[in-house]
């Protein structure tokens, strides 16, 4: 059981990563120039895309096997 939660832990962490830092890119990219980007803006939309990951990992990952 221990086992499996880690697994899932670890899979669901390394999917947040990579929603974190897609979205982060993506709300950069919708400045015109760097200096333009709102930092703040991109920091909170960027947890929320990871947390909204984590909590749609709760339903399953199919990294994890069952």
């Amino acid at each position: 059981m221990k086992s499996n939660f880690l697994k899932w832990l670890k899979a669901a962490g390394i999917r947040a990563l990579k929603t974190v830092a897609q979205t982060a890119a993506a709300t950069i990219g919708t400045s015109a120039v760097l200096s333009e980007v709102n930092w703040k803006i991109v920091i909170s939309t960027a947890l929320v895309a990871g947390i909204l990951s984590l909590l749609t990992s709760v339903a399953g990952l199919p990294e994890v096997e069952e």
